[in-house]
């Protein structure tokens, strides 16, 4: 193990193990590498990396703390590896959706509440039966963000959204190329939608993995 790794995870073992804690400040930096059997250079590296993901926050001329580890936090360092992904592994992206986005609408149906699918409902009225592709694209992103987030599950939200945008480009070519793309995609959205009104979980589930599986299946016989 390279010396930056074993420091990254001695420290990380301090907070795993409770020693340090979400908005504890780290000992300074010479008692700390001494604690822990490290040079200053490698612990110094080992923080620099931590803060990087998240995990620690070093405040210039105050000292380096842990961060609040909320999931939504950490979680942005994957949206950002996310945003280097290669058009061959946008199908790799829709299959994971596919796995996690129909277990949090389900979720949803359980714990959303009247105000939010009224919300959600008023919004694919405001669309209107033809709306452009661009239109129907940003609002199903929007769309699909709402129920994520009434799953109460911030983990889930997060991964979700982080997987949302490899897919975007994908949702629009299918919109522009496939003749009832635009029609199913609004069907779809009120079955998903009556669905959660109905406090149907499964139903909810099932039109949710229809709705990204459909645009799976047509991106496969594409390519």
């Amino acid at each position: 193990m390279a010396v930056t790794d074993e420091a990254i995870e001695k420290i990380k073992g301090m907070i795993v193990s409770g020693a340090l804690r979400p908005g504890d400040r780290l000992p300074k930096e010479s008692e700390l590498a001494a604690d822990l059997g490290l040079s200053r250079n490698s612990l110094r590296e080992a923080v620099r990396a931590l803060s990087l993901i998240r995990i620690l926050d070093v405040r210039q001329g105050d000292g380096t703390y842990v961060t609040s580890l909320d999931p939504q936090l950490l979680l942005e360092a994957l949206s950002f590896v996310v945003d280097f992904h290669r058009d061959d592994t946008v199908l790799e992206f829709l299959a994971v959706r596919r796995i996690l986005e129909p277990a949090a609408t389900s979720m949803a149906a359980l714990r959303i509440s009247e105000q939010q699918i009224d919300a959600l409902t008023a919004q694919l009225d405001a669309l209107g039966a033809a709306p452009s592709v661009e239109e129907l694209v940003a609002c199903d992103l929007e769309f699909h963000r709402g129920i994520v987030q009434s799953s109460g599950n911030s983990v889930l939200c997060s991964l979700l959204d982080g997987l949302s945008g490899p897919t975007t480009r994908a949702r629009i070519w299918r919109g522009l190329t496939q003749e009832d793309a635009v029609s199913r995609t609004l069907h779809e959205h009120r079955a998903i939608l009556a669905a959660l009104r109905d406090r149907d979980a499964e139903a909810a589930r099932s039109w949710a993995t229809v709705h990204i599986a459909s645009v799976e299946q047509w991106l496969r016989s594409t390519l």
